[in-house]
Order: C-alpha cells, then structure tokens, then sequence
C-alpha cells in the first residue's frame, strides 16, 4: 500500500470517528435532552445556549484531537522515511555495502531504499573495480620503470657520454625517480582503501623519531638555504607503527621544505597535553589561501596553481599523512596565513608513561 493511501485512510478514519462522536453528542444536547426534559414538563434551554456548550465543551476537544490524530499520523508515515535519511547521511566509501532500512511494506520509501541499496552496491562494485585497476596498473608499471631507471644509472657510468647527454640523462632519471614515486603512492593509498595495510602497533617514542625526521629535513633543506630547528622535543610515548608514523613525518618535513622561501625556516615541535602528543610543523613558506584549506587533503590536490611547475610533487602526500594519522586514532589539521606562516598539527593518542603538561 502506497504511503497516499494509507495517509488517507488512516485520517479518514480519524475525521470519520469525530464527525460521529461530534453527531453523537449533538443528538443527545440537541434532540435527546429536549425530547427528555417536554415529556417531564421541564423548561426547554435555550438553543443557542445549548449550540454554544456543544461547541465549547465538545466542538475543541474534538477539532484538537483530530489535529493531534493527524500530527501522529503523519508522524508515523514520515518515520521510515527520516530514518531513511540518517541512514543514508551516514553513506561513504567504506560502508556502501551496509543495506539502507526497509520498511517491508512495499510502499515509496521501501522501493526507495530499494533503489538505494542496488546503487551502493553498484558504486561499490565500481569503486572495487578502480581499486583492482589501480593495484594491477601500478604493480605492472614497477617493473618497466625499474628497468628504465637502471638502464638510464648504467648509462651515466658510460665514459662516452657528452655534458649534453649526461644532463638530459640526468634530467630522465628525475623524472623517472618522480613517476616512480606516483606510482608507490598510488599502490599505498590503494592497499589502504582496500584495508590491505595492516599496521605493526608497537609502544615507541615519538620525540626520537621527530629528532630522526629533523636532521633528514636538515638534509634536504640545505640546497634551499632553509633553516630547520627543533624548537621544542620532549619525550613522548605512543603505541604505532614505526614504519609509517617515519614516513608521516617524512611527508610533513619534505613539504615543510619544498613549498617554502629561500633562506625560510622551518619549525618542528612536540608538547604533550592532557594524555595528547600534539606535533606541529611550521614553514614561512607562501603558505595555503583560505579557500584551498579544506582540499588540502584531497587526492592531486596541489594548492596554488602558480606554484605547480616550480615545486615537485604529486599531490598525494597529505592524503597518505591524513590516512596514517587517521589509523592511528589521532586527527591532523593545518592553519596557514599566506605568505606568513602554515602550520601542520597532529594530535595522537600519548601512552600513559608519557609525562602530562609541559
């Protein structure tokens, strides 16, 4: 039964049981009454004033009940309907097979859910498919460039070479060394999408490996003349995975470096708060505009247009950094005044050994 005609037998019935409660009590005041009072030789009322009790004492009492018959009534109808909704609000990339609520009774809003679900379940079924391309294409292509990448370093041994073959080789292999890291990070970020990574959670200290991640952002500072300074590095314990909480770090380090000025400064610090490892990276680089803050994050997003041909990169880096973060139960978040300051800051869960305040 359709929700149209269920509404409209469900108030019929409502408006249907006052109308003959409405007669009921008229007959009885109006007909019934007087009838009973001229048998005994009582004084009739007056009509009015019997039309007017009828209104007052039964006349609201049933136009209210009926209006919060027909609140209920709807009420009930639109249910399914909001829970519907919330359902499907909550829809995203790693829950489309959950099935959307059904009311079973055949009416809009099951066939709607209905529709829903084979359309998740499509779009899982699609977002499946990219991933395998994705994995098989980026697996496929390791070998060619490996190949490619030793040929072109057999190359530059080769005495034979001119300076104007040995640069344009040289230049080869940067763009090689570049393609390859596209490729790592697309196989990464489809494993993760998949939940084919699996972390090795291990207690750690986090302020060794900030001291690690400063002196190889020391290291690729230095043909930019930009400074790197560890302002502040208590200790801080944690339980993660060495491996990728390094390559977090990595990530925010390098780009702390590559999109900043010349002769700029790069801080990094850690504090612990309230059972919080709060870890920032800051740059004086131009820095992010207000409008791009919220797709930093996003796959081949790059920020400033201007920018793109002077600094390399994919655009993948904070989306692997957010994915780290995020595994690891923390959250990370930037703030950037342009041509100021841009800070990066990750909050992780700190283990119970790692000193509080500082």
């Amino acid at each position: 039964m359709t929700i149209r005609s269920r509404l409209t037998i469900w108030y019929a019935s409502v408006l249907l049981a006052s109308i003959l409660l409405m007669a009921g009590v008229m007959y009885y005041e109006l007909v019934y009454e007087r009838q009973a009072a001229a048998s005994k030789g009582l004084p009739k009322e007056a009509m009015e004033g019997e039309v007017a009790e009828v209104i007052f004492f039964y006349g609201v009492p049933t136009a209210l009940a009926t209006i919060a018959g027909g609140w209920w009534l709807l009420r009930k109808a639109l249910a399914p309907l909001d829970r519907l909704t919330r359902a499907a609000e909550r829809i995203h990339d790693d829950n489309l097979r959950e099935p959307l609520p059904r009311t079973g009774n055949g009416d809009e809003v099951d066939r709607l859910s209905e529709v829903l679900n084979a359309t998740t379940r499509r779009l899982d079924d699609s977002f499946t498919r990219i991933r395998e391309f994705t994995l098989r294409a980026s697996h496929e292509l390791k070998t060619p460039l490996t190949v490619i990448r030793n040929e072109l370093e057999t190359a530059l041994n080769e005495d034979t070479l001119s300076a104007r073959e040995r640069e344009r080789t040289v230049s080869l292999l940067d763009e090689m060394e570049r393609l390859t890291h596209i490729v790592d990070s697309l196989t990464f970020l489809t494993k993760a999408d998949g939940g084919l990574l699996k972390l090795n959670k291990t207690p750690l200290a986090l302020d060794d490996l900030l001291r690690d991640a400063c002196e190889d952002a020391q290291a690729l500072a230095q043909p930019q003349q930009v400074e790197v300074c560890l302002a502040e590095c208590p200790h801080a314990e944690v339980v993660g995975d060495r491996r990728r909480l390094r390559q977090l770090l990595l990530i925010l380090a390098d780009n702390a470096v590559k999109y900043n000025h010349p002769q700029g400064r790069v801080t990094l610090r850690l504090r612990v708060e309230n059972s919080t490892a709060r870890l920032s990276v800051s740059n004086t680089g131009p820095g992010i505009q207000p409008a791009a803050i919220d797709r930093v994050f996003d796959r081949f997003f790059r920020g400033d247009a201007s920018h793109n041909n002077e600094v390399d990169g994919c655009g993948l880096g904070l989306t692997i950094a957010r994915w780290i973060v995020q595994t690891h139960g923390g959250v990370i978040r930037i703030e950037s005044e342009p041509n100021r300051l841009t800070t990066v800051e990750v909050l992780l869960p700190a283990s119970s050994s790692a000193p509080h305040g500082r």
